[in-house]
């Protein structure tokens, strides 16, 4: 076993005993198997595109087999075995169109030939002697921008298949996960190709964001400034989290008039904001934190809890009989539910005894995505010209339980009072219930949405650094952001392809980026390591000195 995709890989090397997640050795091998199987498809769909052949069942299963490798998603080895054996429909699909043109793959792959055996004992084996992706490069800078750009594919892949779900598609980008696992399968592409993959990485995702952006304004209106409970009130309850906002749709529509509470969790909140949903009068609050809190926060939940993506932790023995997965998320024994198909999970919420009292835990704002945002620009840059706005901060991105990402929580709370600071994703957690006041009406605070949301964040930088008419680079805007997954890779692959510079990245830097390809990105986009302490960054991007 070898994975190093995430923030919290062991001993910041990888996980090659068991994963820090909970992945075991026959799990990773097998998503290292459906990777592998990617090649062989994207080898043969580049063939048949080029002959004009574009299939979108094959372009859905595409992105949907690989959300099934990102972390913290699929643990279920029958699942992930399924997903393997369905390639064989797929790869056929495109070989005989490709065939039928007189095409050919450009490459020869060991991926081209792969029968999947029908034991899973012995599929595990098979996928087990393919191994890790990063082999194709016995170059350890380009085996470490292989990675880059795969991780970065791989958050891409999640963001298209939400965005398809509501019936968003583009072409064009499946084309781009088809070159990118591709190139795995040419030896000749050097250094500089896979820097150039790694930005287009970048390029593309900002298209897939933008999809999902639309996918999901286009189905539930533009989110609006929403007040969110954090506490509960008697009354049955579900406790939906993960980020599919298709299944939450569902899940209230069926739960309607049942006396069933409807409350988020994890990177759901900002669900609460879209107009569509908070119509739903069952649609109450929000309850606990982030993911890695999930298995103290869920013990003591009474209702059923649906998983829609990731993040699962392997749950407690006290909850996991109210454990329902969907889509792509799965964990042996989890009862799996199909898509919108929720009756299991209402029927244990009616016989689990909810919540019997009611509690006031405050509340907080949600729904300041960038329609709500710009909406105020000319607010917003009257209050930077008359400097009752300094600088605005992006603090934002995944969290985890390494006890460095304090840091994110010290940073706005320190932050000075003439600052505004913009967040989004799961990292908002350290500090969302912050009361930090307001400028001018606007407040302090802005919860732009999910990591699913980043397309806002680009978009309002932009409309910023338009209004001012300068680049984006020189506004008085600072990016902090952390990271732990993949998605976050493919967010900060786009911010790079945008030019964006002196990005703060942490609580750590990526175990699969090498110090030569490191000093590329700190050269080249002034890449930075976060600081021991947040009131050391602050003094620096504010310009007021060493701080002791």
């Amino acid at each position: 076993m070898f994975c190093n995709q995430c923030e919290q890989t062991a001993k910041g090397v990888g996980c090659t005993v068991v994963g820090v997640c909970g992945k075991k050795p026959d799990t990773a091998a097998l998503q290292d198997l459906i990777l592998d199987r990617m090649i062989a498809l994207s080898l043969w769909a580049q063939a048949a595109r080029k002959a004009g052949f574009v299939d979108e069942t094959v372009d859905e299963f595409a992105d949907r087999a690989v959300f099934h490798t990102v972390t913290n998603t699929d643990f279920d080895n029958e699942m992930l075995a399924e997903v393997v054996r369905e390639f064989d429909t797929h790869i056929a699909t495109v070989r005989a169109a490709a065939q039928a043109a007189g095409l050919a793959p450009a490459n020869h792959h060991p991926s081209l030939a792969f029968v999947p055996a029908a034991d899973l004992g012995e599929l595990v084996m098979q996928a087990e002697a393919v191994g890790h992706f990063s082999r194709h490069s016995a170059d350890e800078n380009i085996a470490s921008l292989m990675q880059v750009a795969i991780y970065g594919v791989k958050g891409l892949c999640a963001y298209a298949d939400h965005a398809r779900v509501l019936g968003q598609s583009d072409p064009a980008v499946e084309g781009f996960v088809y070159d990118a696992f591709a190139a795995l399968a040419d030896p000749t592409l050097d250094l500089n190709a896979w820097v150039a993959l790694a930005l287009k990485t970048g390029e593309t995702n900002l298209r897939a964001m933008e999809l999902l952006d639309a996918a999901n304004t286009g189905a539930f209106g533009h989110p609006v400034p929403t007040e969110v409970p954090l506490g509960h009130r008697p009354g049955k309850a579900i406790l939906i989290t993960g980020h599919d906002l298709h299944d939450l749709a569902a899940l209230l529509e069926q739960t309607r008039g049942l006396g069933i509470d409807i409350y988020t969790h994890g990177e759901m909140l900002p669900a609460h904001g879209y107009p569509e949903l908070k119509k739903y009068e069952h649609f109450y609050g929000h309850y606990g934190t982030a993911w890695q809190n999930q298995r103290k926060e869920m013990a003591e939940f009474p209702g059923a809890i649906l998983f829609t993506t990731n993040c699962i932790q392997n749950p407690v023995d006290t909850y996991a009989a109210n454990v329902f997965t969907t889509g792509n998320v799965g964990w042996p024994g989890m009862v799996h539910v199909a898509n919108g198909e929720f009756a299991p999970v209402i029927e244990r919420a009616l016989a689990l005894p909810g919540f019997t009292d009611e509690l006031d835990k405050g509340s907080v704002m949600v729904g300041f995505g960038h329609n709500t945002v710009l909406a105020v620009a000319p607010t917003v840059i009257e209050a930077v010209k008359n400097g009752a706005i300094r600088h605005f901060f992006l603090v934002g991105g995944c969290d985890g339980a390494k006890p460095g990402r304090s840091y994110y929580t010290d940073f706005v709370e320190q932050a000075p009072n003439d600052t505004i600071i913009m967040t989004l994703a799961c990292g908002k957690f350290r500090f969302f219930d912050r009361q930090l006041g307001d400028i001018g009406g606007v407040p302090r605070l802005l919860d732009i949405g999910q990591c699913n949301d980043s397309y806002s964040a680009v978009k309002i930088a932009v409309a910023l650094a338009d209004a001012f008419d300068v680049s984006v680079n020189e506004l008085p805007l600072s990016l902090v952001l952390s990271w732990y997954e993949q998605k976050a890779v493919a967010v900060l692959l786009t911010l790079l392809h945008l030019g964006i510079t002196d990005i703060r990245l942490g609580p750590t830097l990526p175990a699969f980026i090498t110090p030569a390809v490191l000093q590329v990105l700190v050269d080249t986009f002034g890449i930075k390591p976060i600081a021991e302490t947040a009131a050391e960054d602050l003094a620096t991007i504010l310009g007021e000195g060493a701080v002791a």
